[in-house]
């Protein structure tokens, strides 16, 4: 019986390594035009489902959207994808989100993420960093149901607030801190 269970696992782990590496090569073949209409779209699919995503973005410095990332774990896991900074409407330059983790996790999963960057110094900070590791440097607030009731532009006191969206998949849980943010080219 442990002989089967050890196989089983170790099928497990070789189907979701194989998915999530030809997700996360078919992610990095995006071209930059791509990035920017799959941002767009994830943005304003956001705001139709979070009404206070659309007001943070009136008052945000900068907005950091991450439209597809890619999750998978047996164990030892890890995610990516590609984004875009968006100051006002314009695309300002592209990032790439990577995670390791290692822990009690498996399966597969997809989600995208937004970052609404309120001052100067989160936007700077991002700008100049070799990598931003969220967690380390400004603070970011994830924006859950509870969060999101209490608030309004007069409440606004972080540096970030992020949203999740669009998660599909057999994994549990979604944490975005750990998670570090380069600067890549397009």
């Amino acid at each position: 019986m442990y002989s089967k269970q050890r196989h089983f696992l170790a099928l497990i782990f070789a189907t979701v390594t194989m998915v999530a590496m030809g997700v996360m090569n078919q992610a990095r073949a995006a071209t930059a035009e791509d990035l920017d209409r799959d941002s767009q779209q994830a943005l304003q699919t956001l705001y139709k489902t979070e009404a206070v995503a659309q007001t943070l973005s009136n008052s945000a410095k900068a907005i950091l959207v991450f439209p597809n990332i890619v999750k998978a774990g047996l164990v030892f896991g890890g995610s990516y994808g590609e984004g875009v900074l968006f100051k006002g409407s314009t695309v300002a330059d592209y990032y790439s989100s990577v995670t390791g983790s290692w822990g009690l996790q498996i399966g597969a999963q997809s989600y995208g993420y937004a970052v609404f960057l309120m001052t100067d110094e989160a936007v700077r900070y991002l700008e100049e960093s070799n990598g931003w590791e969220l967690g380390v440097g400004p603070t970011v607030v994830l924006v859950d149901e509870g969060v999101a009731r209490n608030l309004s532009t007069s409440t606004l006191k972080d540096d970030a607030y992020a949203f999740i969206f669009s998660q599909q998949g057999l994994m549990a849980g979604i944490s975005i801190e750990g998670t570090k943010i380069s600067r890549i080219n397009r």
